[in-house]
C-alpha cells in the first residue's frame, strides 16, 4: 500500500502553526521573512511553535537572501541552539557563487545537528546543474527530502522537470513538490510517485504577509486524501 501523502505548510508563528494543523497539515516548516524565501526563526518563536502543536517540525537554517551562506559559523551556532531547544529536523541548502553545492558551508552547519533529518530546499531550483547537486548531496548524512518546484519560477514552469526526475532520487530520500503549487498539478505529480507537498502562498490569499486560511489548508488536505478533485472550486471568505 502506498504511504499517505504528506502535507507540509510553512508557518511563522505559534498561531499560524495551530491554524495549519487544524486544517490538516502533517508537518510544518518554521521560518520567518517569507518574502525573502524564508530565514531562521527566532529561538523564542520556535519554542512557542513547538509548545503549541505536536506534529513534526522542520526549522529553516538560512541567514541571507538568496542561497548562499553569509556566515556559516554563526549559523552553526544558531542551529546548535535550536537543537538544544528541541528542534530535530531542519531545512537548508547553500550554493556557491557558481551555483554548485557549497559543501563546506553545508558540512559546517550540519556538524551542529548530527543525527538530525533535513530537507534540501529550493536551492536545487537555482543550481547550475541539478544532477550534479543531487550527486553531491549523497555525501551528506541526514538528508531525507529535496524540496523543489523544478524551476526558479515555480511548478507551473518546472512540472516537466519534476516529471523527468526520480521521485525518490536515492535510498531514504524523496522529492517534495512546492513553490507555486496548484491543485491541477497534483494528478501528474501523484502519478509520478511524489508523495509530499509543500504549501506557502497557496494557503495565504493575500501573499506572505497575510494569515493562513484554515479552509484553504482543509481543501488541500481533501485534494490529497481524495475527498475532493482539483476541478472543485474553492472560495475563501474575505
Amino acid at each position: 500500500m502506498a504511504p499517505d501523502p504528506v502535507l507540509e505548510v510553512v508557518v511563522t508563528s505559534a498561531e499560524e502553526a495551530v491554524t495549519a494543523v487544524a486544517g490538516g497539515a502533517d508537518r510544518l516548516e518554521v521560518a520567518t521573512d517569507l518574502h525573502a524565501d524564508g530565514m531562521t526563526p527566532a529561538l523564542a518563536e520556535f519554542r512557542r511553535v513547538r509548545a503549541s502543536v505536536d506534529v513534526p517540525l522542520r526549522v529553516m537554517l538560512r541567514d541571507h537572501g538568496g542561497f548562499r551562506a553569509a556566515a556559516p559559523e554563526r549559523l552553526r551556532d544558531t542551529a546548535a541552539a535550536l537543537r538544544a531547544a528541541g528542534a530535530d529536523a531542519f531545512v537548508l541548502g547553500f550554493l556557491t557563487p557558481g551555483w554548485a553545492l557549497d559543501l563546506p558551508a553545508m558540512t559546517a552547519v550540519l556538524s551542529a545537528v548530527p543525527g538530525c533529518r533535513w530537507t534540501f530546499h529550493r536551492a536545487m531550483d537555482h543550481a547550475a546543474d541539478r544532477a550534479a547537486v543531487r550527486r553531491a548531496l549523497h555525501a551528506l548524512p541526514g538528508l531525507d527530502t529535496i524540496l523543489t518546484a523544478g524551476s526558479v519560477t515555480g511548478v507551473a514552469d518546472g512540472l516537466d522537470v519534476l516529471l523527468s526526475e526520480p521521485a525518490a532520487p536515492a535510498p531514504a530520500v524523496s522529492v517534495m513538490a512546492g513553490g507555486g503549487l496548484l491543485p491541477g498539478h497534483l494528478p501528474a505529480l501523484r502519478a509520478h510517485g511524489i508523495r509530499a507537498f509543500h504549501l506557502g502562498t497557496a494557503v495565504r490569499h493575500g501573499g506572505w504577509n497575510t494569515p493562513i486560511d484554515p479552509a484553504a489548508v482543509r481543501h488541500w488536505r481533501g485534494l490529497l486524501d481524495g475527498a475532493t478533485t482539483h476541478r472543485e472550486p474553492y472560495t475563501h471568505a474575505g
